[in-house]
């Protein structure tokens, strides 16, 4: 006589309550990988060219979350100022580095890789929707050896928009093939961009913040990917 299947189990042993998600949506930098010391490393080599000194990496990761050139404007103005002059010489020298240097030291945030195992094996679709453009976001994502996870993957010029425009969210989950979407980020473009999707959003507090994450007003904040699935398992069906 044949049983009925056993349910899934999770790493500690227990048996996995059914998450409520088809997609889980997730930010890019300060979210899934932590690319701070390659993004600190081009804004040195940038301002090093107008003889500006170099920023720790700590230092550079509030001025991440809103594009390179917002990212240089705050390094600029935290080191001196600039004119649209200095800008428009220095950002086309931070691009071009980052470029050739993209995976040098950014590294998946801990957890990440067994938090997506398990949301695989639990029948959810993994998704990205960055305002990082394509030309960084998708060599990034492979160099890391991680494209194959992703159902889509939405980079800050792949639909003419960013976030927290929604509409770079809806065609992530539109090609992610549809459903049940939650957005996982650490800035205010990736919460508010969930809230304009009408889709529920989790924080991250090891992101790039620039002030509290309660400030993002997100559903659920989370301080580590081991976290996630808990979290998950727990939301409101």
């Amino acid at each position: 006589m044949f049983g009925l299947p056993l349910p899934p189990r999770s790493r500690h042993g227990a048996a996995m309550a059914k998450i409520p998600f088809d997609i889980v949506g997730f930010d890019l930098d300060g979210t899934l990988i932590d690319t701070s010391a390659d993004l600190a490393a081009a804004v040195n080599h940038a301002i090093a060219t107008i003889d500006r000194p170099p920023f720790p990496v700590d230092a550079i990761q509030p001025f991440v979350g809103k594009g390179a050139k917002v990212m240089l404007q705050r390094a600029l103005d935290a080191s001196g100022g600039y004119d649209d002059a200095i800008l428009a010489q220095l950002l086309p020298i931070l691009l071009d580095y980052y470029q050739a240097n993209l995976s040098a030291h950014s590294v998946p945030y801990p957890g990440l890789i067994a938090a997506m195992d398990a949301l695989v094996a639990a029948g959810v679709k993994l998704a990205i929707c960055t305002n990082k453009a394509e030309r960084f976001t998708i060599p990034l994502i492979e160099q890391l050896g991680l494209t194959s996870r992703f159902a889509s993957i939405i980079g800050g010029d792949t639909v003419g928009i960013a976030k927290p425009d929604p509409t770079p969210i809806h065609a992530m989950i539109e090609r992610a093939g549809g459903g049940r979407a939650i957005f996982i980020g650490d800035t205010i473009n990736d919460i508010a961009g969930a809230r304009n999707a009408g889709i529920p959003s989790i924080a991250v507090s090891f992101g790039f913040l620039d002030g509290p994450v309660e400030d993002l007003a997100a559903d659920a904040v989370i301080d580590h990917f081991d976290a996630l699935l808990p979290l998950l398992e727990s939301w409101p069906q």
